[in-house]
């Protein structure tokens, strides 16, 4: 390891602590809507619980002490600062692995897969299938901050990765595995640097060239005014519409208005909750209870992340950043992604219509996915959501486990 990567213990202040709580303590809540009414969003009722249990009962020093149970370091990379946790593999043979979140994940949400994923003997299985597990935040998010430039991308991001993996770590091979935005990352590296990786694992399969056009904010693979295709019968469109509202709201604020709603999630910790929490009900398979996949100890841990480093700002612009610079190719090769690669699909992210047993042939089957991946496993499991590494931890660790067996 470089002598630029110093180990590292998070010790938050008192006094933010404090002046959190304070915070929360002094909330102005809206006064002009049903506090029990969900039609516009999380209730008011439900959010004060929240505030109230984050304020009075939430312990971080609990949460503090577990995470403090990894190996945590920080780097400056190409200038840039980079926590990350470094998990030595057990086994007779060790490859390294670097695995990205999204947003509004933390690097936190993947720590359920670590241990099984760098001892696979001590979690039932061979230890032939060890790693060396690197997870860090994403430059910008929690504590790979204060962020250091105003431009940073998913594809600035996974050249910092690369240079981190090979200058500052030493690997002169690796893998890598993503979800959400770290799907973008890891499937830029696997399209950059596909001669230094054994391969990539893919939590979502996301073109590297999804926020780019007139409409960047447009995900929904329909452009020019075009909503939905016509002769849909009326459940169908229903469906979809619910399907799309799920992914669009935060897209369409962070490419185009980012920094103004920034002030108000910088100043109120409530506010910023609301934000984030809204996204952990509608994308993850909790049906609309959203404590019955993110223990509000879970959740709280990450927001304090997200609140003590003052990184929301810098977070949500990267969705702006991403249309501001957009991304280039390297090679007009195909597939676009020369990398193999393995995918996970889990049932809570189907399509209107689609049964999990069909996502994998529907997958196939898509025009243009074999134009931009090499895929070597793929595998539906009907459990989980987005939030794939803390939704259905087991399944991402066979399958990362069963990407790499024969690439190693």
């Amino acid at each position: 390891m470089s002598a630029e990567s110093t180990p590292w213990k998070l010790t938050v202040a008192d006094a933010d602590l404090d002046e959190l709580r304070r915070r929360l303590r002094a909330t102005r809540w809206p006064s002009d809507v049903d506090p029990d009414d969900d039609y516009y969003g999380t209730t008011v009722s439900y959010l004060r619980e929240l505030t109230d249990y984050w304020a009075e009962e939430f312990d971080w020093r609990a949460v503090e002490s577990a995470i403090n149970e990894f190996s945590h370091y920080r780097a400056l990379v190409d200038g840039v600062p980079v926590h990350f946790i470094k998990e030595p593999g057990r086994g007779p043979a060790p490859i390294p692995i670097i695995l990205s979140h999204g947003w509004p994940w933390t690097f936190w949400d993947w720590h359920k897969v670590i241990r099984p994923l760098s001892d696979p003997g001590a979690f039932g299985g061979h230890p032939a299938d060890a790693f060396d597990v690197i997870v860090p935040s994403l430059p910008g998010f929690g504590f790979s901050t204060p962020a250091s430039r105003p431009d940073m991308t998913f594809w600035k991001a996974a050249d910092l990765w690369h240079t981190l993996m090979t200058r500052e770590l030493g690997y002169r091979r690796y893998a890598a595995g993503g979800c959400d935005f770290g799907a973008l990352v890891t499937g830029q590296l696997g399209h950059k640097y596909a001669d230094q990786l054994y391969g990539v694992y893919l939590g979502h399969a996301i073109h590297l060239d999804l926020f780019q056009g007139e409409r960047p904010w447009d995900i929904t693979g329909y452009t020019g005014g075009v909503t939905l295709p016509d002769g849909l019968d009326p459940e169908a469109r229903r469906r979809l519409l619910r399907y799309r509202e799920r992914l669009v709201p935060h897209v369409a604020v962070h490419m185009l208005d980012a920094q103004n709603l920034s002030y108000a999630l910088s100043d109120s910790p409530v506010g910023m909750l609301a934000w984030i929490l809204c996204r952990w009900t509608k994308w993850s398979a909790c049906g609309g209870d959203v404590e019955s996949v993110f223990p509000r100890d879970h959740m709280l841990a990450n927001a304090t992340i997200w609140w003590v480093t003052n990184s929301i700002t810098s977070s949500i612009h990267w969705y702006a950043n991403t249309h501001r610079y957009p991304w280039v190719p390297s090679h007009d090769r195909k597939p676009v992604i020369e990398a193999p690669m393995g995918m996970s699909f889990l049932g809570g992210e189907n399509p209107p219509g689609l049964r999990t047993q069909d996502r994998v042939e529907a997958f196939l089957t898509r025009r243009g996915q074999l134009d931009w991946y090499h895929p070597v496993y793929l595998k539906a499991h009907e459990a989980g959501g987005h939030f794939g590494p803390w939704e259905n931890p087991q399944a991402v660790v066979e399958d990362v486990r069963a990407t790499m067996r024969e690439l190693r």
